[in-house]
């Protein structure tokens, strides 16, 4: 076929693919209508879950497990807001990685409120402003977000699932060449983060390094000033609409920030491959071997801890802990509900939500 034969039978393709796609809305409809009457969740991870990995198996071509992944999952935010719209609260500002995590799975369509802070996200879920939040929760890099892992304890919010996201900066500028450029924003850490590029493409022209609250707000400067660059995220980059000259500057390509989804009361049905998040508040912690008992039920029980961070116990006039503790699992697994049991209001179950695999 030559080049307009190609172009005329993608358009066909195409064609089939908005009939199929409009077929596809009108079942998510009424869908919906019965979630509405049942009062059941719209979002449900665990079944987006369950089809992605059916495709998976079904895919003969050339699509990619994250390329089915990135489709379908602007196809189900799609059919959650016309099933029902949802407001969803994210740490901002507008073009943040949070935002990047936030639109993965939510979407570009839908209603978005962009937050200051990460109480300010908690707050506006509490208070039902928002459906959905989301927050960064750790850097593989940086560590634990330590305001989110407050938070979680304090408030009474849960998980509903997870998002990895892999951490790319981009180099944007209105300049084009290099040697035009005096200034160049971003936020301290992107600075320490692509410290090689910095140094092997502007090292020894002078050009100064200016850090600004976000990399939002870098984007935003770096599209005011033609003399200048930012870097920032590449959503940055095109919301303020400022060329990118270079991608993929970081020095490490193993960046990653896990981003949790927060709402109220949601008991997620297993999956098959769950991670569940809870709070450890051990009595006696002075008393040697109770950290170790803790831990040893686990492993009695072949659960798999995947994370434990301490942190102190605020308002108390001696030294204590309490623990952010990970697992595989689900907590109606009858081993979790033992341990559950056990320990009775010394912990805190946060959510039970499909695992997310390394990238």
């Amino acid at each position: 076929m030559d080049l307009q034969q190609l172009r005329e039978r993608i358009d066909t393709l195409d064609d089939q693919l908005l009939n199929i796609l409009n077929e596809r809305m009108e079942l998510v409809k009424s869908v919906g209508d019965l979630k509405r009457s049942s009062k059941s969740m719209i979002y449900r991870p665990e079944r987006e879950k369950q089809i992605l990995d059916r495709l998976e198996k079904r895919n003969t071509g050339l699509l990619t497990r994250s390329a089915i992944d990135a489709i379908f999952f602007e196809i189900f935010a799609v059919s959650r807001n016309l099933e029902l719209p949802e407001r969803i609260s994210y740490l901002g500002p507008e073009g943040s990685f949070t935002h990047q995590a936030a639109e993965s799975r939510f979407g570009g369509m839908s209603e978005y409120l962009v937050l200051p802070t990460i109480h300010s996200v908690f707050e506006s879920v509490e208070t039902g402003r928002a459906k959905f939040g989301v927050v960064p929760i750790e850097n593989n890099q940086e560590g634990i977000v330590v305001e989110t892992a407050d938070f979680l304890r304090e408030k009474g919010l849960t998980i509903v699932a997870e998002v990895l996201l892999q951490v790319h900066f981009t180099f944007a500028t209105q300049s084009d060449s290099l040697k035009d450029i005096k200034r160049i924003y971003s936020k301290d850490i992107a600075f320490r983060q692509c410290g090689k590029f910095l140094s092997e493409y502007l090292e020894g022209m002078g050009v100064e390094l200016i850090p600004v609250e976000s990399t939002s707000k870098a984007a935003r400067l770096a599209a005011t000033e033609p003399d200048s660059a930012a870097i920032c995220s590449s959503i940055s980059a095109h919301i303020f609409g400022v060329p990118i000259l270079f991608d993929n500057i970081e020095d490490s390509d193993q960046n990653r920030t896990r981003f949790l989804i927060l709402s109220k009361d949601v008991l997620n049905d297993k999956s098959g491959d769950d991670k569940t998040t809870i709070i450890a508040n051990l009595p006696n912690t002075n008393r040697p071997g109770v950290l170790y008992e803790f831990l040893k039920d686990f492993n009695d029980r072949g659960i798999n801890l995947t994370k434990i961070e301490s942190r102190p116990l605020r308002g108390e006039s001696v030294f204590r802990n309490w623990f952010l503790v990970e697992f595989l699992g689900h907590v109606n697994d009858p081993g979790v509900q033992e341990i559950m049991h056990k320990y009775g209001t010394h912990l805190k179950w946060l959510g039970s939500y499909v695992r997310v695999s390394d990238l």
